[in-house]
């Protein structure tokens, strides 16, 4: 035939969409008919990657379409190519947000996502030839989106700025009026998102902005151009890009729109869903659930508060029982410069009406307060949801938990640390409103899609119940003791190491052996996730190396993935430093393949799907008690590889799952973390009693890597030597050294480590992301699943 890989991959999409289209359909009626309770998830990122191979593993198409394209000569991998990954988010929070509407749709249960549809996502990232990140644009809508339905009768208004009016009402009562507005629209577009071997099909619903008053022509009849299409570019911006660079006001102003924008939208929609199939807004609780993802989406509680205030008139008691049983907020850090505050100025600028309400709601909070602790206690400035502390700025996570029935935090370490320290106050003040609810991945893009040797080698073992049911990968615990199925699950994951290398070849040009070691670090890059712990490893390695070049050293290959934030300067210094070690590790003749080192550039889903099923070795090196959760770590363990990590975030419950035997625990503990730095960490003095550690940070602070220009990385090197330095690599790095020391140990036993290898597959059944929204969907939704009726 004439037809190019595009047009096959679209007619295969469209095909694939108009299965989907018909179950969408079913499902939709079966809700209606139940009079379903729905969960809403809010989020302003859904990390989904691409959908043609994940709709057509959940619909169980795949087998089909391979034999069609085959009888056509093609292949599916080709056709794949096509698919550009969707730009809607960058890094954990939005890829859990995507496992999670996956694993709705796959128990059956009434939920829809809720975001942006970004017209240029976060960035694209490349390396320039000094080693540097440099950020362009993500064309990823350069081309018709196969996977997207236009709903051109869904759009709501969005209001700006203005001011408020009060007035008394016919009964007496004092109304307000948000007047004098700027107004966008908001345009809805719907992905279709399957469950697997089911006949529901849910939604994410993403919001596009568009100009009220697209194009004056008067303007432009004068010669005006720029004027006739300014307020078309002006609403637009807002969903242009996630994340804007907020280092000036400008992007500052874009963020906060972009929260009220895709918040109130998607609250217009609930409520016109909600009043055409049930009428009283009094039983919005019982039929509703809005999770709100993190800080991001808080201005909903203001939002909803307004519209059953000032357009539905309620009393503000019953407005705000209402509110507050609607929704449940997922706090995602214990960061506190990670929980969003904006100055009372921009709201004022931005939002007056909203800044009325949160004024409010905080009025009535302070005075229950008062009443419990008194009116001198000094928690009461801490728990306002206004801060005074200098500049006056909303605290947008207190308004969350004020504003909330529930709270969770996302591993079990995280929601104790999160009550004990960072909400301390509000846990003893509200009892039982705090709770955990541990991350987890879908199993189906994460084993069935990425590793499908792997799952077919499971599915015959033990049979298909595992790809809805995780827990029953336990029966493979008993094979990893079998010499045959250890030599097939080897043989797969040295068929995914080939991948792999041939991905890297692509992509950097460097050639690495597919029988070293695969040592891999993939998360965005942050000093609390300790990228430069990692790198100081290698070029003490690279040292050693150096030093006793006859040495029988295990061979390795390092791999990093992820961005760095565009105005986050650390970090894109630690990025910068690892392309220039990598440069000269992988040129220097005396080490050849013993060490290699590559950053895979423009880390996102499609490259962590070969990634995840070709690591050996899983880096979850995070200072402890800093990472809530992490899921890269559970997606590496599942693919069968190791974790070396801190007993932070989830990993807690990985080393309790698979055996302390089974992973490689270094480094100090959370309250061991918490002692030293109230006590008055000294980074200089360990760096002075280590020799392997001060050759190192000679090596980086003398321009050894940089040597033309050899002050590159010395800031590098000060700060983390510098007193009370709050990551405290360097309090790690010896413990981290003799981790890396037993790895070695062990995977020289190969029978051994793949023994342990199908141990982590087998027993980490408990991190699939069914069993986080069952728990979600139990102890803070309380929602059942909806069955649409087969055909």
């Amino acid at each position: 035939g004439t037809a190019s890989d595009r047009e096959l991959y679209n007619a295969l999409s469209q095909s694939v969409r108009d299965q989907l289209m018909a179950r969408w359909l079913e499902t939709q009626k079966a809700y209606k008919e139940a009079g379903a309770k729905k969960v809403y998830y809010l989020s302003l990122e859904f990390l989904i990657g691409r959908s043609l191979s994940n709709a057509m593993i959940n619909i169980d198409a795949q087998d089909e379409a391979v034999k069609a394209l085959k009888d056509m000569g093609t292949e599916l991998e080709l056709l794949r190519e096509n698919e550009p990954d969707a730009g809607l988010g960058n890094g954990g929070l939005g890829r859990l947000a995507a496992c999670f509407i996956d694993s709705m749709a796959t128990l059956g249960l009434p939920g829809f996502g809720y975001s942006i549809r970004y017209d240029y996502g976060m960035f694209a990232q490349g390396v320039n030839d000094d080693g540097s990140q440099f950020e362009r644009p993500d064309y990823w809508l350069r081309f018709q989106n196969q996977w997207e339905v236009k709903r051109d009768e869904v759009a709501y208004d969005i209001q700006f700025g203005g001011k408020v009016v009060t007035y008394q009402d016919d009964s007496g009562h004092t109304r307000y009026d948000w007047v004098d507005t700027e107004v966008v629209r908001a345009e809805a577009f719907d992905v279709p998102t399957p469950g697997n071997n089911g006949s529901t099909v849910n939604h994410l619903r993403l919001w596009s902005a568009k100009a009220n008053d697209e194009f004056k022509l008067p303007y432009f009849n004068k010669g005006e151009y720029h004027e006739a299409v300014s307020e078309k570019n002006w609403s637009e911006n807002i969903s242009r890009v996630l994340y804007p660079e907020d280092s000036h006001q400008p992007g500052k102003d874009l963020r906060l729109k972009q929260q009220y924008f895709f918040v109130t939208a998607s609250l217009q929609d609930i409520l016109n869903d909600f009043i055409e199939e049930h009428g009283d807004l009094k039983k919005l609780p019982q039929k509703v659930a809005i999770q709100l993802n993190d800080t991001h989406p808080t201005v909903a509680i203001a939002e909803l508060m307004r519209i059953l205030l000032d357009v539905h008139h309620m009393s503000w008691a019953e407005a705000w029982d209402i509110t507050r049983e609607t929704f449940a907020y997922t706090c995602h850090t214990l960061l506190p410069e990670a929980l969003e505050t904006w100055p009372v100025s921009m709201f004022e600028r931005l939002l007056p009406r909203h800044l009325d309400i949160i004024y409010a709601i905080n009025h009535h909070f302070l005075e229950e307060l008062k009443e419990k602790f008194g009116a001198d206690d000094p928690r009461i400035p801490a728990m306002s949801i206004i801060g005074e502390d200098g500049e006056r700025r909303v605290r947008m996570a207190n308004l969350a938990v004020v504003g909330s029935h529930k709270v969770n935090g996302v591993a079990a370490l995280h929601s104790q640390l999160m009550q004990e320290i960072t909400f301390k106050d509000f846990h003893e003040f509200y009892p039982g409103k705090f709770t955990n609810v541990t991350n987890g991945v879908t199993p189906r893009r994460w084993i069935k899609e990425c590793n499908p040797e792997l799952a077919a080698l499971i599915t015959k073992k033990i049979g298909r119940d595992w790809e809805n049911n995780l827990p029953e990968l336990a029966k493979l615990e008993k094979l990893a003791s079998q010499k045959t199925f250890r030599n097939q699950f080897a043989k797969i994951k040295l068929n995914n190491k080939k991948r792999l290398a041939a991905l890297i070849k692509e992509r950097t040009g460097v050639e690495v052996n597919p029988d070293t070691l695969f040592d891999v670090q993939v998360k965005r890059f942050h000093e609390y996730k300790r990228q430069h712990l990692n790198i100081l490893h290698v070029i003490h390695r690279y040292n050693q190396i150096r030093k006793n070049p006859d040495h029988d050293f295990v061979p390795r290959t390092v791999i990093f993935g992820g961005k760095a934030a565009p105005g986050y300067v650390m970090a894109k210094r630690m990025i910068k430093l690892l392309n220039r070690v990598a440069e000269v590790v992988n040129n220097d003749p005396v080490v050849g393949d013993k060490l290699k080192v590559v950053l895979i550039p423009n880390y996102n889903v499609s490259p962590a799907q070969i990634i995840m099923p070709a690591a050996d070795l899983s880096e979850q090196i995070s200072t402890a008690g800093m990472e809530a959760s992490g899921t890269g770590n559970m997606k590496l363990a599942l693919n069968g590889a190791l974790t070396i990590g801190t007993l932070d975030g989830a990993n807690v419950e990985i080393a309790e799952e698979v055996g302390d035997d089974n992973i490689f625990i270094f480094g100090m503990t959370a309250d061991e973390v918490e002692a030293e730095r109230a006590k008055g960490y000294r980074p200089s003095q360990i760096a002075a009693e280590n020799k392997d550690l001060a050759e190192v940070l000679d090596l980086i602070a003398n321009g050894f890597f940089a040597p033309e220009n050899p002050h590159e990385f010395k800031p590098l090197v000060d700060t983390l030597v510098g007193d009370n330095e709050h990551f405290l690599v360097l309090a790690d790095f010896a413990s981290y050294v003799d981790a890396q020391n037993r790895v070695d140990d062990q995977y020289r036993d190969k029978e051994e480590w793949m023994r342990k290898a199908i141990l982590n597959t087998a027993l980490c059944g408990k991190f699939s992301s069914d069993r986080s929204i069952q728990d979600y969907a139990d102890n803070i939704w309380n929602v059942k699943p909806v069955l649409p009726k087969a055909k």
